[in-house]
């Protein structure tokens, strides 16, 4: 038979349902409240991620590397993947020549007679030994005398009015071919791609093309300029001694010619003073020689040379392959040299950073190389302090932007103001 509730006894179990359901509620509420308000609030993102969720950087191809001088490390992303530098390589190989040159030594190229002058004709050659210098004829150096009116002076001067001999150019300072060979044909047409050799002139360029033969274009000019002196050169055959210095003709000091390689990015001049790490260190002055000691140089100094390879001076070989973490080490062991940090551009003032940084508090604050190929950007460098000495090392390479080079540049931008 069938139980039948009373209506108070409903009553009672409605009430008992109710009072529970709502401390059930007030339960969940007070845990709720207690649980947002333990809860941490999201955390913001650091710079570093700022830039790697930019649109126009790509992460997986993209390596940074900040820190302060001998000390914190303020941002790392990708630090040991080896990637293409381009230019960067210049702060690289003349960091490596500072430790093997002093910068006070000058290229010396010497002219010299061989033969004997009689009645005003020197019965015998010019005899031109190179010294790899690669500022003779140009405007990128501190001026210094011109070769060709030294030449034409020095001959005056000993009263020489004709020259029964040739005019002989001795190259063999350096050795193999004129160019790092994993460099493009196409690049190696062009005047920034113009090859390195033991005699150079006038950049070794004519307008925007490189020039193979620059001895020949320096002949050119020696005989014009005799001529116009009233001076005459028989071209005969003389295989006499008797060698006499007639002009020796010394180029800007090392650190001024460092210095305008870094400033205007200049291959020919990276190239010729990668030659000249060899021949430092009793080598010979080939390509692959200085690529070589440079090697040498930064692995017994310790450096991380993991995945690094290097193939020329310049930075226009893309078999290159630099660690953000390589070129930091570099950069930390160079940074007490009084003069390394002031071959490097000002962030808004100089070279290819003219623009950087411009209007900004960093502008002359940060000094760095830059480098660019083909979706290759890359910085390199330093954050100076009131005095312009170093105080931070900063390093970003990309091999593959989003958003194109110059929203690239301006979340790097934003990555320094934000980080130093």
């Amino acid at each position: 038979m069938r139980r039948f509730m009373s209506a108070d006894n409903k009553g009672k179990a409605l009430l008992r349902f109710m009072t529970a359901a709502m401390l059930l509620l007030f339960t969940a509420g007070v845990i709720k409240a207690q649980t947002e308000e333990t809860a941490e609030p999201p955390r913001p993102m650091t710079p570093l991620q700022t830039f790697l969720s930019d649109p126009a950087v790509n992460a997986g191809s993209t390596a940074v590397y900040i820190a302060e001088i001998g000390g914190k490390v303020l941002a790392s992303h990708n630090a040991d993947t080896p990637l293409l530098g381009a230019s960067t390589m210049k702060l690289v190989t003349i960091g490596s020549l500072m430790q093997v040159r002093d910068v006070n030594y000058r290229y010396v190229t010497r002219v010299m007679t061989a033969g004997r002058v009689v009645n005003n004709v020197l019965e015998g050659n010019l005899h031109i030994v190179g010294s790899g210098d690669p500022t003779l004829n140009t405007d990128r150096t501190p001026k210094t005398p011109d070769f060709v009116d030294e030449i034409v002076k020095a001959l005056k001067s000993r009263g020489i009015k004709s020259i029964r001999g040739n005019v002989l150019i001795d190259q063999s300072i350096f050795s193999g071919p004129s160019r790092p060979q994993t460099w493009s044909s196409a690049d190696s047409r062009t005047d920034y791609g113009a090859g390195d050799y033991g005699f150079n002139y006038g950049r070794n360029r004519s307008g925007s093309r490189a020039v193979e033969n620059p001895s020949a274009v320096f002949m050119a000019r020696l005989e014009k300029a005799l001529a116009a002196n009233g001076i005459a050169l028989e071209k005969v055959n003389y295989t006499g001694g008797g060698k006499r210095l007639l002009v020796e003709h010394r180029s800007a000091p090392l650190d001024e010619i460092m210095r305008s390689c870094m400033m205007r990015s200049d291959n020919l001049y990276a190239e010729c003073l990668l030659r000249q790490v060899a021949i430092a260190q009793g080598k010979s002055g080939s390509v692959a020689d200085g690529a070589e000691s440079v090697a040498q140089i930064w692995s017994r100094n310790k450096a991380p040379m993991n995945g690094v390879r290097i193939y020329d001076g310049s930075g226009l070989s893309r078999s290159d392959r630099l660690t953000a973490n390589f070129l930091a080490y570099v950069l930390q062991m160079c940074s007490s040299d009084p003069y390394y940090a002031s071959f490097f551009p000002l962030a808004g003032a100089e070279g290819t950073l003219r623009s950087f940084l411009r209007g900004t508090r960093l502008e002359t604050y940060v000094a760095m190389k830059t480098g660019s190929l083909h979706d290759v950007q890359a910085y390199a460098g330093y954050c100076l302090d009131e005095d312009y000495a170093p105080t931070h090392l900063v390093v970003v390479i990309t091999n593959g932007f989003k958003g194109g080079r110059g929203a690239f540049r301006r979340a790097v931008e934003k990555l320094l103001l934000s980080t130093l």
